[in-house]
């Protein structure tokens, strides 16, 4: 039987979603990987998965890294990238800001976002002290593990909470388990006090500072965040928070958030 045009866009487009899987499955595992364990990997049939990895080669999509046939994300990336980020107001103001936090705290800066049901570091500023904090940028971690993951699912109603985090996910790096109704409660708080701030769950010799990013309709869409020694970030976690909430109020209004609250934690 003949091909029909629909056939023939129904067979596009799922080659176009295996293409983006391809490229954000080598994201994820920041590693050169030879074709045939990319199809295992993600349960695809290897004569596809060549396939496109051939055709994403052709485009400069991926390059050939590591010997043996490996591929990873090419360079053709990057450009699209540097495009994308001149382009973006919200990229290229936070990157700007976290410049001025940096400098201004000595302390590490970063800009966060929700990946799907996760939270990752956007873009890293390190701070200027001797003993310097930083975390892996494009890195996936268990939401209820941050200060900004009570800002990021702010928006949702609890059930949406529960069903959007991976149960698992409430299980920390020490093996204890947050209670999901305690999260939730510390989601409401958050949202109330307009920032988060605790000792690290993912190292234990850090405090975090999370302030929301909002847009228009008030939907925290980044945070500004300060990533600090534990005992410097209590000494000095009032002028910490007001220099974040300050750049974030600034970013929001730019988006063209107006708060009612008018005030930063200082004042």
């Amino acid at each position: 039987m003949a091909e029909t045009a629909n056939d023939i866009v129904s067979r596009r487009m799922r080659g176009l979603d295996r293409a983006f899987e391809i490229l954000e499955f080598l994201r994820v595992k920041r590693q050169p990987m030879r074709p045939n364990e990319i199809a295992t990997e993600i349960g695809a049939p290897r004569s596809s998965i060549y396939e496109l990895v051939n055709l994403l080669l052709g485009h400069g999509m991926l390059d050939y890294q590591g010997g043996d046939g490996r591929v990873f994300l090419g360079r053709r990336l990057y450009f699209l990238g540097t495009a994308y980020a001149e382009q973006f107001d919200l990229m290229r103001e936070c990157g700007r800001m976290l410049g001025v936090l940096a400098e201004e705290t000595r302390e590490t800066a970063q800009m966060c976002l929700l990946e799907g049901n996760k939270y990752t570091v956007a873009m890293m500023r390190e701070g200027i002290r001797p003993f310097r904090i930083s975390s892996n940028v494009g890195e996936l971690v268990a939401i209820p593990w941050t200060a900004s993951g009570r800002l990021l699912v702010a928006h949702l109603s609890d059930r949406e909470i529960l069903d959007f985090i991976p149960p698992e996910d409430f299980v920390l790096p020490n093996g204890r388990r947050l209670e999901p109704a305690d999260f939730i409660a510390q989601v409401r708080q958050a949202t109330e006090d307009g920032y988060f701030t605790f000792n690290s769950e993912v190292e234990n010799f850090t405090h975090c500072f999370a302030v929301p990013i909002h847009q228009a309709d008030g939907a925290c869409i980044a945070t500004l965040c300060l990533v600090t020694p534990r005992e410097d970030g209590l000494r000095n976690r009032t002028a910490y928070l007001d220099s974040l909430l300050k750049a974030a109020h600034e970013i929001s209004e730019k988006l063209g958030f107006r708060s009612s609250k008018g005030r930063f934690f200082g004042s």
